[in-house]
C-alpha cells in the first residue's frame, strides 16, 4: 500500500511541474466530457464584485475547508511567494506557459499552479469534495483516504493578525530511488479556482525542511 501511495504522489508531483502559476496567471484543467474552453488569456478578467460581499472580513479570519462558501463567485484565490528570498532556493523559470518553479541547491523542488474555470470539477458549495475530485481527475487511482488536512498563511498584510487557510493533502517518505513529496491543494468551490503546491526532496529530512520554509514564505491570497 505504501508503495502504491508514493507512486500515487510521484505522479501527481509530476504533473504539479508541468504547469505551475503563481502571484495571479493561470492555468486550467481541462475536463475531457467537457465542451473545450474558449482560449485563456495572459492575464486575469477584471475582478467582480459581489453585492453585499465583505471582502475584508473574509480575509480576516481562518478559512476552513469548511468556510469555502464564504468567498464570493468569480474573482479567484491566487497565491504570492519569495521563496527565492530564501538561501538556497533559486527560481528556475517564472511565467513560462504559466508556471512558476524553484529548485534548492539540495535538489528539492517546488511548483505552485493556480487555476481557474474549475467548474466541472467542483461539488457546489463543498471544497473538501470538490477538493478531492480535483486530486481525483490528476490522479484516478489515488487513495482518498490518505488525504490529511493541512494549513498555509491566509492573507498576506504583514501589519495584521495572520490566519490559515486549510488544504487537503498527500505526502510520500522516500523510497529507495524516489522522492520525499508532499503535494497541497484546494478547489474553492465558490470562485471555482485552485491553489496546487507540490515540494519533491531527495529524502525526508530534507523535505521537512523545504516544506517548512515553503510555508513560511507562501501566502494563499484571498480574493478582493
Amino acid at each position: 500500500m505504501a508503495r502504491n501511495v508514493r507512486r500515487r504522489v510521484a505522479g501527481i508531483a509530476a504533473l504539479a511541474a508541468v504547469g505551475a502559476v503563481a502571484s495571479g496567471c493561470t492555468v486550467n484543467v481541462p475536463d475531457p466530457t467537457a465542451p473545450k474552453p474558449t482560449p485563456s488569456q495572459s492575464s486575469l478578467a477584471t475582478p467582480t464584485i459581489t453585492p453585499g460581499h465583505d471582502a475584508a472580513a473574509v480575509a480576516a479570519k481562518d478559512l476552513p475547508l469548511a468556510a469555502g462558501n464564504t468567498l464570493a463567485p468569480g474573482d479567484p484565490v491566487t497565491v504570492a511567494t519569495r521563496l527565492e528570498e530564501v538561501p538556497g532556493w533559486t527560481v528556475i523559470h517564472s511565467g513560462l506557459q504559466g508556471e512558476v518553479r524553484y529548485r534548492k541547491d539540495d535538489g528539492c523542488t517546488l511548483a505552485v499552479r493556480v487555476s481557474v474555470n474549475q467548474g466541472p470539477l467542483v461539488v457546489a458549495g463543498d471544497d473538501a469534495a470538490s477538493t478531492k475530485e480535483l486530486f481525483r481527475y490528476l490522479d484516478p487511482g489515488i487513495a482518498l483516504d490518505s488525504l490529511k488536512p493541512v494549513s498555509l498563511r491566509w492573507g498576506q498584510d504583514s501589519d495584521k493578525p495572520q490566519h490559515n487557510v486549510e488544504l487537503l493533502a498527500l505526502e510520500s517518505s522516500a523510497a529507495k530511488g524516489g522522492n520525499a513529496a508532499v503535494v497541497m491543494a484546494r478547489l474553492f468551490s465558490a470562485p471555482a479556482s485552485s491553489v496546487y503546491i507540490s515540494v519533491a526532496c531527495p529524502d525526508d529530512g530534507s523535505l521537512d525542511k523545504a516544506r517548512a520554509e515553503a510555508a513560511a514564505q507562501l501566502v494563499v491570497v484571498p480574493p478582493g
